[in-house]
């Protein structure tokens, strides 16, 4: 009884190890043992969110050290992933299609590519409940936080402002984020603030339980002169009723969110983070909604920011 025990734990561990041993071998040799970091926005918004249960599925499905690195948001990010800083990091289109391009936000091109395509996220320029402000051309004179330095928010907010004919000089912009505009809102301290990302945003959601807000309504006119003045990255959208109690759905605009990363990204490294997104987008829809809107035949759709060259092969090897 004794031998067969030990024979019975031998096996055991044999295959243990093989099972192992097979792990390892399905992660691309060039991983190396440092810590990668995705960089993820500010703490109170879906790309931190999005990015901290990512990074802990990678982690755990790879074996490796990644973290969710707080940031100012999507101009942030990309100059993070372009400096090497981050492994990846989460960007809204138009702010990735500038950085390729070398414009806006960006004095030169910057060396990024796109893993996929996420979700669409949505502007939304809040104000009080009981505020006098019902459309974007009564913001002028009043203060209302614009997002902060080098985010994606602060680049649309521009954008949306000029085309509606409010200057961007007649508004006092304090530059917050979107906790620092959450945290002014509730004091009293701005009439709004400008955010651009997925439905609900927790922060804002959190807001609305204790302040009661309504959303400026973003006209489809002003969108489609958005797109012919720049990157052609907006379709109009909008923010369905019952999003943060507001009684009727607002009109805005949307514009796609892409996972990027380095062009000097190994290729088998840009396949396992694609392979590890898509096993766990279930996982992390389960905490943060957004997740669940990734699709395949969509993801693909990034231009025109290009696909990473690992990215390609993951979506060819799929259709083979």
């Amino acid at each position: 009884m004794m031998a067969v025990g030990r024979r019975a734990v031998a096996g055991i561990l044999s295959v243990l190890l093989l099972g192992a041993l097979t792990a390892c071998s399905q992660r691309a040799s060039e991983w190396t043992d440092a810590e990668y970091a995705i960089a993820a926005g500010g703490p109170t918004g879906v790309y931190y969110d999005y990015g901290s249960h990512l990074a802990e599925a990678l982690s755990a499905d790879l074996d490796i050290r990644i973290v969710g690195q707080e940031t100012a948001g999507s101009v942030d990010n990309l100059l993070r992933v372009d400096s090497g800083e981050a492994l990846l990091g989460f960007a809204q289109g138009d702010a990735a299609a500038d950085a390729v391009a070398g414009t806006g936000a960006f004095d030169a091109p910057l060396q990024v590519r796109a893993l996929a395509r996420l979700y669409d996220e949505y502007v939304q320029v809040v104000v009080r409940g009981d505020s006098d402000i019902s459309s974007l051309p009564e913001l002028e004179g009043r203060t209302v936080s614009l997002g902060a330095e080098n985010s994606g928010v602060n680049v649309i907010a521009s954008r949306v402002l000029d085309t509606a004919g409010v200057g961007i000089g007649s508004v006092r912009d304090p530059q917050l984020d979107l906790g620092e505009s959450i945290a002014a809102m509730e004091r009293g301290e701005i009439d709004g603030f400008f955010w651009v990302g997925g439905l609900p945003t927790p922060g804002i959601a959190a807001l609305s339980q204790t302040t009661s807000v309504r959303l400026l309504p973003i006209e489809q006119d002003w969108v489609n002169e958005v797109n012919d003045r720049y990157s052609d990255a907006y379709r109009p959208a909008d923010v369905p009723a019952g999003t943060y109690g507001i009684a009727a759905s607002a009109p805005t605009m949307a514009v796609p969110n892409y996972l990027v990363t380095s062009s000097s990204t190994p290729d088998g490294v840009a396949r396992d983070i694609l392979a590890g997104l898509f096993d766990a987008r279930l996982r992390i829809a389960g905490e943060v909604p957004t997740a669940a809107l990734l699709d395949r035949r969509s993801a693909i759709f990034t231009g025109p920011v290009p696909l990473h060259p690992g990215a390609v092969e993951y979506y060819r090897d799929l259709r083979g």
